[in-house]
């Protein structure tokens, strides 16, 4: 995936994201590397009512090309950002914060899920990964209950940042199932994930 216009000079130099084959990660083999999307589907309400506060963040369309491969130096930056917005944010549920269910926001202090994923996002966009690469994603944990991770993807796998785990793990290392992601063509629509589908979070249609 081709990185913003007017940076790319910059982050080449730096090696964040290379389309080489000569990248320092080498590319895993296996038919369970990405997630298999369908069709769009409906919008988180929480995501929903995030967009009508960023309305420029999720109003972002991308051409529909391979992902990246990252290198040696763009997995380090990865990991460590997981890392530090796992430490630095206080887990709290949204009806502990804000009185509700439901809201995602940036969090300052304290966050849930979803807040965790939206500032790792965030970050990574900020050190020249592309918004088409950096997904919210919707999956269900083994005990039932809704979580939001972030999706990043590269040539090498669907890879996973969880505030519940410091380590970066390609989605099939989960014990999560997979219901919907951020379309990496448009990030204010959401699409299905193939390998599931009950819905876990409230949400509205699109």
């Amino acid at each position: 995936m081709a990185l913003s216009s007017g940076i790319s000079g910059i982050l080449g130099a730096l090696g964040v994201v290379v389309l080489s084959a000569n990248a320092a990660i080498p590319a895993l083999a296996g038919p369970s590397l990405w997630m298999q999307t369908g069709g769009v589907t409906s919008q988180p309400i929480g995501h929903y009512e995030f967009c009508q506060q960023y309305k420029a963040e999720c109003a972002i369309k991308s051409k529909s090309t391979l992902p990246p491969r990252v290198t040696e130096f763009g997995w380090q930056m990865v990991r460590e950002i997981n890392a530090s917005v796992n430490r630095d944010v206080k887990p709290i549920t949204d009806l502990e914060l804000y009185g509700r269910d439901e809201v995602w926001a940036y969090p300052d202090k304290a966050g849930d899920c979803e807040d965790f994923a939206l500032l790792k996002r965030k970050k990574l966009i900020e050190k020249g990964f592309s918004v088409a690469d950096l997904l919210m994603t919707v999956v269900r944990k083994p005990d039932g209950e809704g979580h939001a991770v972030l999706t990043l993807r590269t040539a090498q796998g669907d890879y996973v940042l969880d505030n519940l785990d410091d380590e970066v793990k390609l989605w099939t290392d989960t014990p999560y199932r997979f219901l919907k992601r951020q379309a990496s063509f448009n990030t204010g629509r959401w699409v299905t994930i193939e390998n599931g589908t009950d819905l876990m979070v409230g949400s509205v249609g699109r």
